[in-house]
């Protein structure tokens, strides 16, 4: 009897192994096909140059193609629940950005990025860049503060989009200022034609799509949104040393669907890391006017979930929440 129960425990052990040694095995030969890489904002933006960097390196590292699939629409939702439904085997990824910390409360959703997303790991933080029109006779954050304060409503902050990144962080601004700017939202890229006519006096915008306005003098730059200064504009302030505590930036990293194997989320975030640490993706990141990021998943877990918090207080103070 003694015997025979032995067996049965040796046996159930051996059982209980099987599944954790498959798992390990599959994470060992992962990736046996390609994986796709979704990204929610079309081609030739900032995330997508992301994801393509990311995804080359990857695939060079791991011997196999990551696709990058531009699923444009909704602010990044439509990617999102792409990636929330697929098979959590580690084939179907996520761009994750700072929209969708921002669409986590703007929106009704039938998902929870924090819930149904496996963070694996930050790639780059991107700062924006407070730009005013030269017509704007001010040059630092406290000229423009005092000069919004004596026309309430009248300075035209320009967004690309009501509830994108670029219309959070002057949210955030008039917030923490005290300022009453009238929001102008414009769809993307129209928004630098406005504001070089004009139109509009003020914009949060994107490093990246900025730099080459500002070092040609067609806007001038008042601060990064960023908590220390940009290395690409090292004379421009941040503004949190004007507004203490201030911080908006554009974020990627990569995620996957909630239940995706530890193993291969184990896996990917190492071969991230060290992909972010090889100095000519560096070199490339630094080109969009971006800090590498990585870490371990639980990093990345904190920064999605700490923005999640932030921008929550935004949207509601500010009524946006749709």
């Amino acid at each position: 009897m003694k015997v025979a129960r032995r067996q049965f425990l040796h046996l159930a052990a051996a059982a209980a192994t099987v599944p954790a040694l498959s798992r390990f095995a599959s994470a060992q030969s992962y990736p046996t096909r390609p994986v796709h890489l979704l990204e929610g904002f079309g081609a030739g933006g900032a995330p997508d140059i992301v994801a393509r960097l990311i995804g080359q390196s990857l695939s060079e590292r791991l011997g196999q193609s990551f696709v990058i699939e531009n699923r444009s629409g909704a602010t990044g939702n439509i990617a999102t629940e792409a990636v929330v439904r697929a098979s959590p085997d580690g084939y179907t990824l996520l761009l994750v950005t700072a929209a969708n910390a921002i669409n986590a409360t703007m929106f009704n959703l039938g998902f929870d990025v924090i819930r149904d997303i496996a963070p694996i790991a930050g790639i780059v933080r991107v700062p924006l860049v407070m730009e005013v029109h030269p017509s704007v006779p001010v040059k630092t954050v406290a000229e423009f503060i005092a000069y919004a304060k004596a026309r309430p409503g009248k300075v035209n902050m320009a967004s690309a989009g009501t509830g994108s990144t670029t219309h959070l962080a002057g949210e955030m601004f008039k917030a923490m200022a005290g300022v009453d700017l009238f929001h102008v939202p414009y769809r993307g890229a129209q928004v630098f034609p406005a504001l070089l006519t004009g139109e509009a006096q003020v914009y949060f915008g994107p490093l990246l799509s900025s730099i080459e306005y500002v070092r040609a003098g067609s806007f001038r730059a008042l601060a990064v949104t960023t908590v220390a200064r940009s290395p690409i504009l090292p004379d421009v302030p941040a503004l949190d040393e004007t507004l203490p505590g201030y911080e908006a930036s554009s974020w990627y990293g990569l995620g996957g669907p909630r239940r995706t194997p530890e193993e291969i989320v184990e896996k990917l975030n190492r071969e991230v890391n060290v992909s972010i640490a090889d100095p000519k993706l560096q070199a490339r990141l630094a080109d969009l006017g971006g800090t590498a990021l990585g870490g371990s998943p639980a990093d990345f877990a904190k920064l999605i979930s700490d923005e999640v918090k932030k921008w929550s207080r935004v949207v509601l103070a500010a009524d946006m929440k749709r």
